[in-house]
Formats: structure tokens, C-alpha cells, sequence
């Protein structure tokens, strides 16, 4: 996905994987416990509200635990993209590499106010303002454009 749009969830910085899902839902590869669990021990309002969403959060989104699940997690809940402005590298590489766009960038955020982005030009919009973000490679692009990894790879034998 190289465009897309959703309604802002905005959370702080410092997000680890633990708070996305915690360890003790990783025992099953249901993913619809895990969207259900989503957030649960930082707000257990915040799953309900990702459908659609763009998750904006401040520095450091995704450290912790290098546990690929929180990308997948936050992808089968329906989230379009996470925008930060960083993200533990190991956190960012599985969000690309399962579909999932992570678009850095410092953006002020609204809960619930509506952002766009395109990653080939370049930009997030929020309310009638566009913000540069830092690119993607082309590479990135590709796996993205894919639908994550294993269909770039698929794609490409």
C-alpha cells in the first residue's frame, strides 16, 4: 500500500511490543485473539477504535521484544499505518516486511482526525497540512506494494 487513509489513534512514545500484545496471548496463532488483545495493558479502550485507523505515537514506536506478532497484530486489527517519528529497527523491518506501513514523521495528532499519506510522493496530510516523511527505499516500496514479504518474494521467483 503506497496511499492510504484512516482516523488518527494517538498514543505516546516509548510503545514496546509488550504493550502492542502481551506475551501471554502468543501462545495461540489466532489472530483474532490477538486483535482482541491489542493495546489491552496500556487501554483497553484502544482496540475497539483501530478499524481504519492510523496509529500515531510519539519516538521509539515498537521497542522491546523483537516478536513479530506485534506488526501482525496491529495489521489484522485493521490498522493502516504507524507513524512515528522513530521506531525500533527490528519493529520497523516486520511491520514492512508483513504489510504494514511505517511512515516516520513528527505529526501533531488528533484522536479520531482524518490523515492521509503517500509514501512514493513522500508526505502525510492532516488537517489541510502536509509533513514530509523520511523514505522508504525502493525496495521497501516493492515489499510493501506486495502486501509484505512473503508475497514480494513469491512475486519475484
Amino acid at each position: 500500500m503506497m496511499q492510504g487513509a484512516g482516523h488518527a489513534v494517538c498514543l505516546g512514545p516509548d510503545i514496546d511490543t509488550d504493550l502492542v500484545i502481551a506475551g501471554r496471548y502468543l501462545r495461540t496463532k489466532d489472530h483474532s485473539q490477538w486483535v482482541a488483545h491489542v493495546f489491552e495493558d496500556l487501554d483497553t479502550s484502544i482496540a475497539p477504535r483501530l478499524m481504519g485507523a492510523i496509529i500515531v505515537a510519539g519516538k521509539n514506536f515498537g521497542g522491546g521484544s523483537s516478536r513479530e506478532q506485534a506488526a501482525i497484530a496491529l495489521r489484522e486489527a485493521g490498522v493502516v499505518a504507524v507513524i512515528a517519528p522513530s521506531f525500533a529497527r527490528i519493529f520497523f523491518r516486520n511491520a514492512i516486511n508483513v504489510g504494514l506501513p511505517a511512515i516516520e514523521c513528527s505529526l501533531p495528532c488528533l484522536n479520531d482526525q482524518n490523515i492521509r499519506f503517500d509514501l512514493t510522493s513522500g508526505w502525510v496530510e492532516t488537517s489541510g497540512k502536509q509533513f514530509p516523511i523520511r523514505p522508504l527505499s525502493p525496495r521497501m516500496q516493492e515489499i510493501l506494494s506486495s502486501g509484505g514479504l512473503v508475497n514480494y518474494w513469491k512475486a519475484h521467483q
